[in-house]
């Protein structure tokens, strides 16, 4: 602990960070971030990427990016993910050692510069591993939570890899998960579970993503927002569309989102006839997005399992458009179990089932009264258990145990 604060010091470890004020890149780890401030001083270390400051404070938190390589190739992080940006640009592996080295040193240079109390690494691979060796630590092991978001789990197999997972989750002094799936995912790789808890992101459900009276919701938009990536199921909704088009024929479908699929999109939709029916917004800040949600008549998360075994961790989209009390179709993703409740808050339909996909649409399209009811059980839900100030104050429980404790603590797998 500093001096000048009585707050403990928090060092957050991500790949997955805003670049620059506004960006559009997901926001989720500095949302959480800058809402542990009241309790901590918070220091976040993120890759650097081109036009983004090596050094920032923001909302209170301050920001340390690393470099590791030429400003204008720092890419692997960034437009759709580790993941997809390894599969759909293979040179990008060269970057992976360095990308790993820069973090090493960056996490070593912190560690014996200031005085840390307690780590949150977010991601198993690589910022897990990352808090697990603590490079420069001189003054015993500083205790850290992990959590995994979902691709860490799903995406990324084998048994070297499994080893790793459990080699992290066995040197943590906490783990979250953000759906109980992936909770029977830790169990099935043989992790030790007892220290394990489900503990989702959060949404502002009060300040931001909520219904508006001043908003006419339309009849005819179905909206998607997401990466353009496999494992969003686009295709899918693509392909229900004209069959959704023969009874709503003045339906249109709007996509909000970037990713490294978006010309295989745009082709489909193309070789479709569908150009006139589907508008590609591109990515927006997260402030832009509540008009859409509370505009749309439907919102669609197709969500499918991906090739390489990627899945949804949890899908934040649907707490966002269930916020703002827009009726919502997804599918049979297993995370989707924490959040939908199929007739009740949301249709659920079979995972890339283009015509199921199109009849739960055009039910809602066809039902008002329906689409209004779902919107708001919806929104019930979704304020109940995800609004940010539920869930910032679960996160801020946690670190401040392990750090009174700085040893192992033992959690029962519960969401609170």
């Amino acid at each position: 602990m500093s001096e000048s604060s009585a707050k403990p010091s928090l060092l957050v470890l991500s790949s997955t960070y805003p670049r620059w004020p506004g960006d559009t890149e997901p926001g989720f780890v500095h949302e959480l971030s800058r809402r542990l401030t009241t309790n901590f001083d918070v220091t976040v270390l993120a890759p650097h990427a081109q036009g983004s400051s090596r050094r920032e404070i923001l909302d209170g938190v301050s920001i340390v990016r690393f470099r590791y390589f030429l400003s204008s190739m720092e890419t692997l992080v960034n437009e759709g993910g580790i993941i997809s940006n390894l599969r759909q640009h293979p040179w990008k592996f060269i970057l992976i050692p360095f990308f790993l080295a820069g973090l090493w040193l960056a996490i070593r240079r912190l560690i014996r510069s200031q005085q840390i109390d307690v780590i949150h690494a977010h991601w198993l691979i690589p910022q897990g591993i990352a808090a697990s060796w603590q490079p420069g630590s001189s003054s015993g092991r500083i205790p850290f939570l992990v959590t995994s978001h979902g691709a860490d789990l799903f995406a990324l197999k084998g048994k070297g890899v499994a080893m790793l997972q459990r080699v992290v989750i066995n040197k943590a002094a906490a783990v979250t998960v953000v759906s109980h799936t992936m909770l029977e995912r830790l169990s099935k790789i043989g992790a030790d579970t007892s220290k394990v808890r489900v503990v989702s992101m959060g949404v502002d459900l009060t300040g931001m993503f909520t219904p508006s009276a001043e908003f006419e919701r339309s009849t005819t938009e179905i909206l998607f927002v997401g990466r353009l990536v496999e494992k969003k199921g686009l295709r899918h909704l693509i392909d229900a569309l004209p069959t959704i088009l023969k009874q709503h024929p003045h339906v249109h479908l709007k996509i909000i989102g970037s990713g490294p699929d978006q010309e295989q999109l745009t082709d489909r939709v193309t070789k479709l006839g569908l150009t006139s029916k589907v508008i590609f917004i591109g990515a927006l800040r997260n402030d832009e997005l509540p008009y859409h949600y509370r505009q749309a008549a439907v919102f669609a998360a197709p969500f499918v399992v991906a090739d390489s075994g990627d899945q949804e961790g949890l899908g934040l989209v649907l707490v966002e458009a269930m916020g703002c009390g827009c009726p919502i179709v997804t599918t049979t993703v297993p995370a989707v179990n924490d959040l939908v409740h199929n007739e009740e808050t949301g249709l659920i339909v079979p995972m890339g089932d283009a015509p199921a996909l199109a009849v739960a649409i055009c039910r809602i399209l066809n039902d008002r009264s329906m689409a209004v009811l779902l919107g708001k059980r919806a929104r019930e839900f979704a304020v109940r258990h995800y609004d940010w100030r539920v869930k910032a104050e679960t996160y801020t429980g946690i670190l401040k145990s392990i750090k009174r404790s700085h040893s192992y603590v033992r959690i029962v797998n519960r969401e609170d």
